[in-house]
């Protein structure tokens, strides 16, 4: 699984951009010379670290003599109590990286904890749980990351990424006899052959018309786990399904025990509570010509 680099270069710089432009007025006032310090950043809950390459970027962005011993990769567990990374150099330079870097480590990892948490609550079943597009702007690639490295598949990278038919998009075919199908049948007509054609319909006539249309994957949007059922006996695999809307970690399972083969969960990336975590000074240190 590849970091998005060049994704981390641009949001650090950015970040820090935010932060750091004019100045840190509080440390500048207090400190007129480097405070040697070492420091920790400890997970307060379980985790999936995710963020991990864009804190170390954002440290030896704004100092590169801070020394870094990374003890938790992205991707990796970590429990409550446990040491993500240790710090070592001027105190003030920490100081000034810290909410940079937290805010990715937080955020991401939140983003990785929860979808690791919807992939655990379907486990057993072969179903795939997907992000969505409902991500912050400018940093849709770090958010889809995290959702892979919490064990969740990618759905769409942006609108070009497939053929999608949502409500709106029906709403403007309201004239068509049969909208659901007229729709599929011309995104097939001037689909490039790579792109799936996912139809989202919201009840079991709609099906009926999406099948029709020969889509590739039927989305059942907002239905009950027994109507999924029921949708998915109609299907019969002529299509794959997926479900979505209103998914919780409540429900998820039973959407996967009807049938679903994928599940998308726009709360991976819109409103996954960031991971509790914080930098810990663990002691200021005698500057090196002091020790000598």
């Amino acid at each position: 699984m590849k970091v998005p680099a060049a994704e981390i270069r641009r949001a650090v710089r950015q970040g820090l951009e935010e932060d750091l432009a004019l100045g840190d007025a509080t440390t500048s006032a207090l400190f007129s010379s480097p405070v040697p310090t070492q420091a920790r950043i400890i997970a307060q809950q379980s985790l999936i670290v995710a963020g991990m390459a864009a804190a170390v970027q954002t440290f030896l962005l704004v100092d590169p003599s801070i020394r870094l011993s990374v003890s938790k990769h992205d991707g990796d567990q970590a429990k409550s109590g446990e040491s993500l990374i240790s710090l070592e150099g001027d105190g003030r330079s920490i100081l000034q990286a810290e909410r940079v870097a937290l805010n990715f480590l937080q955020h991401l990892s939140g983003i990785a904890t929860l979808t690791h948490q919807f992939c655990r609550a379907v486990r057993g079943y072969p179903v795939n749980i997907l992000d969505t597009r409902k991500t912050l702007p400018g940093w849709r690639a770090l958010q889809k990351w995290a959702v892979l490295l919490g064990g969740g598949v990618n759905h769409r990278q942006s609108l070009s990424d497939g053929i999608l038919i949502k409500d709106n998009h029906l709403a403007l075919l309201q004239k068509e006899r049969r909208p659901v199908e007229k729709a599929c049948q011309l995104a097939r007509a001037h689909r490039s052959p790579t792109l799936a054609i996912i139809i989202e319909v919201e009840s079991l006539p709609e099906v009926r018309q999406a099948l029709a249309g020969r889509p590739d994957i039927i989305l059942l949007d907002n239905m009950s786990p027994s109507m999924v059922r029921r949708a998915v006996g109609l299907i019969k695999k002529k299509a794959l399904v997926e479900v979505s809307g209103g998914i919780t970690l409540k429900n998820v399972r039973a959407m996967a025990a009807a049938g679903a083969d994928r599940i998308s969960v726009g709360a991976l990336t819109h409103s996954a509570p960031a991971a509790a975590m914080s930098l810990v000074l663990t002691r200021p240190l005698r500057s090196r010509s002091r020790r000598s």
